[in-house]
């Protein structure tokens, strides 16, 4: 006998859609095999068909019911917003994005880089791997793809993007995520018919080795992937009360809830929950890390109180064992005095001084005549929070924002209530709707300063807590200015706004970033004591500043100097500044108030700034060097060697730098493109950019990001002013070591151009400067070469000052006579030719040409040839008297000596007497004469000379009476 099959054993399919669109209504035995006595097929539903949300399709007899109470459907789709696991058909997996490295090494680095499930949400990786989530889903019908993601941070490239059958990724203008202002986004795509591959990908930069925070996701609902059968119960914490719902609605706080619930149940009084709990915990004993204190308003009587509040949600109990109670409130005192710039009402209460008048926090006080209010703002007594401010309270677990105070007052200074959690974010937030500055900063459309912020504020930390200083600009992302980390002792820090605008500023303190809940470090607080913006729109005023006058029908009224004027304190008129000074001041009293501009540069028009034209010249000992570097203006780019993170991501420090500007204008620019990949360039207006004269980005290439473009990200300013052109090698306390490149070889002194960029950090105290070395090098064609110092590969050894060294034909100085010389040729036919060539090696580039050849006639002999026939002449003259001087002389001798070899043959005689053995008296006076009246003209100066005794006298012969032999004397 055949056993009849029950309702339980089987279920209902569709089968495939055919041509037509119709489809057949089949019954599947939960067992395979089994196939007696199952329902006949049946003619289905067409394939387009679908139900509504919050229906479900009963296949029985194919129509559409709606969910019973404590379930939800989306009709045609599925939701996912549970994340205790990775829901079933969801894939993570992870990459280097070193797409060509094949190590194993930096792959092993990235097996656990990848999507997190944390319950309510997924969190992405936070490393420089890449973490992809997917999700495979073949559609029935055109559908979409929704989910909630907290995205607060730029140096995490996210992206969400699907791949159609033909694996063709969707439009781009939908895969670059925006960066989350306030808590979590809503983000929904189309999607078509067929197959739909989704991917959340995530990659990190933290090349600043710091960490990044990570993308979260939750609640992913995809619509049209067919009808839905059934309903999915309500998870625990949330419950549908009545029939036919699309979501379920989270528990209230102390509620809780089990799955598929209708309605939630109360805690008991001695236990509590959070919202959307699927249980109760035990209410442990308050003390005092579960309260804080706060100043009430000042009421009637201008008095105030101190008052202690329990931290909400409150989850203690008084009533328990060892519970500390509230503490009494405090005796009432006097309320401290209004902020500068405003008055006490006859309630007591703060209101600001019209414009026009001033104080000091007490009573409005009129300008006097020939003065003007300095308006803006100045926080210094916390009595109650300005209306320009709010506070609230970011959850550091679920990242919503709670509807709780984060600063309380206190007097003299703000600071961070209790909170939720520890590592929770507490936010205060000050907008400023626009400003006002002078007339003359408006006028200067580069290097103006429209307002500043300064803030005095403390943090007294026991972890790891941080303080974030963020701006915003006409309600676009809060982007982190600085960072404060640990414990620090009371300062102050000024921002400079460079734009007219709505700006807001924030202040966010977590106490500790560790993911357990509780109230721990309550005592770890971030003080705030004042608070000074300048030049404020309908800002007020703490004094008055004296003003330029105008003479007019009505009296004396306030003016603004023109820009590049100063006033004259005594009578109230404007004076031009000195040429090449700038106005430093916003408020130019005095010719002190106009600055000298440094060496080798000069101001612009409006003295707002000192600029180089790309010219320069300095004087030798020797000469006079002039140099023209507008060949060398153009902006230029050049990368450090590649650098690596702990993952092995490769990346650049990428530098570009425009020499000298546009007479002022910078012009080199640097993008932060993390958050924004799909704007094209030149229309950065979303993304984060910088302009400076030289500014600094780090450059992960395309290669390794696999993207179209390289990504560009954290922009800074290097050089924000030029500080002037100089051959020294320091200039208002920058230093451009010699050392640090190799030496010049060539005689002609390094040009260096010093910079200082106003990027105040806290490694930085004084901010960034850079010097750029520029050194003439004939054998580099024009642009020539830049280059880092081969000891600091970034540029910088000590991560403030950095140094360049651009080598070119273009930095020689320019050419002058002093560079070259003439070849004269010989007279050939009656011509001669005169050649200009340079001096070898050249040294020089542009400047004057070298002159044509000269040609001129030769008529005459050359003077140097007469020179030298003159010269030949003479010589022979000289040669011909030697040689009859020496003939001469030779007879002379001859003479002499065949005497002497006479008297030496006679035989008879002894010996001869001194003065007979020798030439006859007779014979020498005679040969005297003969040889006196013959002597030439050298022969009558050799005599003389002969006959001068080294004294100078002369040597006089005398004869003794006896006619012995001569005695000089």
């Amino acid at each position: 006998m055949v056993k009849k099959q029950f309702k339980s054993e089987y279920h209902y399919e569709y089968t495939a859609c055919d041509s037509t669109g119709s489809r057949w209504r089949v019954a599947v035995p939960h067992t395979p095999g089994l196939c007696t006595s199952l329902p006949d097929p049946v003619k289905g539903t067409e394939c387009s068909f679908s139900c509504k949300a919050g229906e479900f399709l009963d296949m029985k007899d194919q129509s559409c019911k709606p969910c019973a109470e404590g379930r939800y459907s989306l009709g045609t789709g599925i939701r996912f917003d549970e994340w205790d696991e990775l829901p079933h058909g969801f894939a993570s997996l992870s990459t280097n994005m070193e797409i060509e490295d094949t190590t194993t090494e930096s792959t092993e680095n990235c097996t656990a880089s990848k999507w997190v499930p944390l319950g309510d949400y997924i969190s992405s990786n936070t490393d420089e791997c890449t973490a992809t989530l997917m999700y495979a889903v073949n559609l029935k019908q055109s559908g979409s793809v929704n989910f909630e993601y907290y995205y607060p941070d730029s140096s995490i490239i996210f992206e969400f993007f699907v791949q159609n059958d033909q694996c063709q990724p969707n439009v781009d203008d939908s895969r670059w995520m925006k960066t989350t202002e306030k808590g979590w986004e809503f983000h929904s795509v189309e999607l078509n018919r067929g197959n739909n591959v989704l991917y959340w990908r995530t990659t990190a930069f933290s090349v600043w080795s710091k960490v990044s925070k990570p993308v979260l996701v939750r609640n992913i609902a995809i619509t049209g992937v067919a009808y839905t059968s059934e309903c999915f119960p309500c998870k625990p914490g949330t419950y549908a009360d009545k029939q036919g719902s699309s979501f379920c609605e989270l528990c209230p706080a102390n509620s809780y809830s089990n799955k598929g619930e209708t309605s939630c149940h109360q805690c008991d009084p001695d236990k509590y929950s959070e919202k959307g709990s699927s249980s109760c915990k035990v209410r442990p004993a308050c003390t005092d890390k579960d309260y804080f204190y706060t100043h009430t308003a000042c009421d009637a009587n201008g008095e105030t109180q101190l008052m202690y509040k329990w931290a909400q949600p409150k989850i203690c109990g008084e009533d328990l064992k060892g519970a500390v109670k509230l503490p009494a409130s405090g005796v009432k005192t006097r309320c401290p005095p209004c902020n500068p710039g405003f008055s006490k009402t006859n309630n007591s209460a703060c209101e600001p001084c019209p414009y026009g008048s001033y104080s000091n926090g007490s009573d409005c006080t009129h300008c006097p005549a020939g003065t003007e209010p300095a308006v803006g703002f100045e926080y210094k007594w916390w009595n109650t929070l300005p209306s320009n401010m709010e506070t609230t309270v970011l959850s550091g677990i679920n990242f919503e924002y709670k509807g709780m105070t984060g600063w309380e007052v206190a007097g003299d200074h703000i600071y961070t209530a209790v909170g939720a959690s520890d590592n929770d974010f507490m936010i205060l937030t000050l907008v400023v709707p626009g400003f006002r500055p002078p007339q003359s900063v408006m006028a200067d459309t580069e290097n103006k300063e429209v307002a500043r912020i300064t803030f005095v504020f403390e943090t007294i930390c026991s972890v790891n807590c941080e303080l974030y200083f963020m701006v915003g600009v006409n309600s676009r992302t809060n982007t982190p200015v600085e960072t404060w980390k640990g414990s620090k002792g009371k300062q102050s820090y000024t921002y400079i706004i460079e734009e007219n605008a709505t700006m807001s500023f924030t202040w966010a303190f977590q106490r500790t970033t560790f993911h357990e809940t509780g109230r721990k470090y309550t005592n770890d607080v971030a003080k705030i004591y004042s608070i000074n913006v300048t030049n404020v729109m309908d800002g007020v005023a703490s004094y008055c500043r004296p003003c330029a006058l105008e003479a007019s029908d009505m009296g004396s009224s306030c003016t603004a100097c023109p820009a590049g004027y100063y006033i004259d304190r005594d009578s109230g008129t404007c004076h031009s500044c000195p040429p090449n000074t700038i106005l430093k001041a916003h408020q130019p009293y005095g010719i002190q108030a106009c600055m000298p501009c440094g060496p080798g540069t000069k101001s612009n028009k409006i003295h707002s700034l000192c600029y180089n034209d790309c010219t320069f010249s300095i004087s030798t000992p020797t000469r006079v060097l002039d140099y023209n570097f507008l060949a060398l203006a153009k902006t230029v780019s050049l990368a450090g060697g590649p650098s690596f993170t702990s993952k092995g991501l490769k990346y650049f420090h990428h530098f570009t730098l425009s020499l000298c500007g546009n007479q002022g204008k910078k012009m080199s620019v640097c993008t932060d493109n993390v958050t924004d990949l799909r704007i094209p360039e030149g229309e950065s207006g979303f993304s984060k950019s910088i302009t400076a004269y030289i500014c600094q980005a780090v450059i992960i290439p395309p290669e390794v990001t696999g993207y179209k473009a390289g990504v560009s990200s954290q922009p800074v300013s290097l050089a924000d002013r030029l500080i002037g052109v100089t051959t020294d090698m320091t200039l208002d306390g920058i230093t451009s070591p010699a050392e640090l490149f190799h030496p010049e070889s060539l005689g002609i002194p390094d040009v260096i151009f010093f910079y200082r960029s106003s990027d105040v950090t806290q490694s930085c105290s004084s901010g960034r400067s850079a010097t750029v070395r520029v050194r003439c090098s004939p054998l580099k064609p024009t642009p020539g070469s830049l280059s880092l110092p081969s000891t600091c590969s970034d540029g910088t050894c000590d991560g403030c000052n950095f140094h360049f060294l651009w080598e070119s034909v273009a930095a020689c100085p320019l050419c002058s006579p002093a560079d070259y010389h003439a070849i004269v040729s010989s007279c050939v036919a009656g011509i001669q030719k005169t050649t200009y060539v340079w001096r070898e090696p050249k040294l020089c580039a542009g400047g004057i040409s070298l002159p044509e050849q000269r040609v001129t006639i030769c008529k005459t002999i050359d003077f140097w040839l007469k020179v030298g026939i003159s010269a030949g002449t003479c010589t022979a003259i000289l040669l011909t008297v030697l040689t009859c001087y020496f003939w001469k002389k030779n007879q002379k001798l001859e003479y002499k000596y065949s005497k002497l070899v006479m008297n030496a043959t006679l035989k008879d005689c002894d010996l001869p007497a001194a003065d007979s053995c020798a030439i006859m008296e007779g014979e020498d006076v005679e040969d005297d004469l003969i040889f006196t009246s013959k002597k030439s003209l050298f022969g009558k100066i050799r005599s003389f000379t002969s006959k001068r005794t080294p004294d100078g006298f002369d040597s006089v012969p005398l004869k003794t009476s006896s006619g012995g032999p001569d005695m000089d004397l």
